[in-house]
């Protein structure tokens, strides 16, 4: 079968913070496209972020057999009119969704322009319906898969157990032609790459530890390596939950990784206090390229901590911060703005960030997502779509969905201010981006 995936352009796709923004590889869809090759399956990518205008085009030259869809919250309405187009090229071409928001509300896409959606990791139902249409097969007991029945939606069985190093290695010739224009700030061309999936943490705001029923999963090194050694882009992204939870491991995968004479510039996550227990760990990956580490540390109050369930205090933020300038390793720290925060709030952060001389600032909006515990219900969210529904091209964590303590227009001012009071530091990073990093 002939199919084509695609990511959608959300609404609000533009960074209007920070003038810099990111659009990195459609990870995701590499893992799929690589399934579907698996059984010989003919797949294509499109990236609407940088191809904006043409889905219509490729419809009608590729004509593709199905086309499916990823989305999180904040692309369901524009994931949605991508199938309604679909169907109005071709009623014929089947349409499925997945990712993020379908895992955790699936409900949404449960509309006449989807014949599926799946919920939980989508590379086996994927290949797996694909296979039985063409075939011509019944796709009803599909494990994740929801398929319409007499107009309703129906989920054929419960999602199975995810194995990460059951998973493919994720096919990037199949995005060759844009692998130039995927980027993270001053970082150009950029891959991602995941060595691990999984959190043990409970953050009250993040629902990825829920995606793998709160398990820590990790990938065999030499996969991990191999992997490393067919990336041509000389930076890379660890987009690992948590990267940095098992030092022991990372220790042996730098060591593997510099055993193969792999040379890269790499940027990861990691919580504060990891940076405080694994200095080792992150010794050694400075020795074979880390350059910089996106630390969420999110508040700095022990109100805002409590609440966010971070499980760490502010000196230890404070310690972190020092183990990483001891390190020589560059902190992209980003910030949770709560919504109950006064002027004052904003001021204190401000003055927290010039205080320990913070590399790069970064914020976002205190945000409701589907799968965390904010979003029991959707009593708490003020941003509604007329059917009841939150207003999804809004949760992207840079709008406020819900009630702020200060007038809705000066909380807007204060958090705007806090991207113009470290503009030059934007700045300084663009320069770099013009000048070659």
């Amino acid at each position: 079968m002939k199919v084509l995936l695609i990511w959608p352009r959300a609404q609000y796709e533009a960074d209007w913070g920070s003038d810099l923004g990111a659009i990195a590889e459609p990870l995701a869809l590499e893992y799929l496209a690589a399934g579907l090759k698996q059984n010989h399956h003919d797949v294509r990518v499109l990236d609407l972020r940088l191809h904006p205008n043409d889905l219509i085009s490729t419809l009608r030259e590729y004509q593709p057999d199905m086309v499916g869809v990823t989305a999180f919250s904040m692309h369901v309405k524009a994931a949605l009119d991508v199938c309604k187009t679909v169907k109005a090229i071709s009623s014929s071409c089947w349409t499925i969704a997945g990712g993020h928001h379908a895992t955790f509300h699936p409900e949404d896409f449960f509309v006449d322009a989807l014949d599926f959606v799946v919920s939980g990791e989508g590379v086996k139902p994927l290949n797996t319906v694909v296979q039985r249409l063409q075939d011509k097969q019944c796709v009803t007991d599909i494990a994740g898969l929801w398929h319409r029945v007499n107009g309703t939606f129906e989920l054929g069985a419960a999602q199975e157990k995810f194995d990460v190093d059951d998973l493919p290695a994720p096919d990037r010739e199949i995005t060759g032609e844009d692998r130039q224009k995927y980027f993270i700030d001053w970082m150009r061309p950029i891959a991602l790459l995941r060595t691990s999936v999984g959190c043990p943490f409970r953050c009250t705001f993040c629902s990825l530890w829920q995606l793998t029923d709160g398990k820590y999963l990790i990938r065999d090194i030499e996969r991990v390596v191999n992997e490393i050694a067919t990336i041509k882009e000389d930076f890379i992204f660890l987009v690992d939950d948590e990267a940095f939870i098992n030092g022991k491991r990372m220790k042996a995968l730098a060591e593997a990784l510099n055993e193969a004479g792999l040379k890269k510039r790499y940027f990861s996550y990691c919580r504060i206090d990891s940076l405080i227990r694994q200095k080792e760990a992150l010794q050694a990956w400075k020795e074979i390229g880390l350059e910089r580490l996106f630390v969420g540390i999110d508040a700095i109050s022990g109100k805002d901590l409590s609440e966010y369930n971070k499980r760490i205090n502010l000196s230890q933020i404070e310690e972190g911060l020092k183990v990483a300038k001891e390190v020589g390793i560059e902190i992209f720290a980003q910030f949770v703005v709560n919504t109950d925060y006064t002027r004052q709030d904003f001021a204190k952060l401000k003055r927290f960030i010039s205080h320990h001389d913070i590399d790069y600032p970064t914020f976002t909006v205190l945000t409701p997502l589907p799968g965390t515990e904010l979003l029991k219900d959707f009593s708490c969210v003020v941003e509604l779509q007329e059917n009841g529904r939150p207003d999804w091209d809004l949760f992207d964590t840079a709008h406020v969905v819900t009630e702020t303590r200060l007038p809705r227009e000066i909380f807007n001012q204060e958090y705007r201010g806090l991207f113009k009071e470290y503009r030059s530091i934007y700045q300084e990073y663009r320069d770099r981006a013009v000048n070659g990093g």
